[in-house]
């Protein structure tokens, strides 16, 4: 599996999650990790098909408030329920200027 997301990440220019499954959120957090700590520095998107991803997006501002995730890490991920909506935000994408840990 990991062998599989790593020739995935380094092939795309960015990546869409469609709605899914645990195999879906894992590779989701794996890239968007891999995002944090500065492997690389492609845009994420969600595709929100009625409004699946809705209930994730208001964990992830939860964490922002808690203090677990920073606000540039979470701008990291885009969300919209139209793809190509989400490819024009891709181009104007820039990464945070700093990795977590840096």
């Amino acid at each position: 599996m990991h062998q599989r997301k790593a020739k995935m990440a380094a092939l795309s220019d960015g990546f869409l999650a469609l709605p899914g499954g645990a195999g879906t959120l894992e590779e989701l957090f794996e890239i968007w990790t891999w995002s944090q700590l500065g492997l690389h520095t492609k845009p994420l998107g969600l595709v929100d098909v009625g409004g699946f991803y809705g209930p994730l997006w208001t964990f992830v501002e939860h964490m922002v408030s808690e203090g677990f995730l920073r606000a540039e890490h979470r701008d990291v991920i885009m969300m919209d329920a139209d793809a190509a909506v989400l490819l024009d935000k891709f181009a104007d994408y820039l990464p945070p200027a700093a990795p977590k840990w840096a």
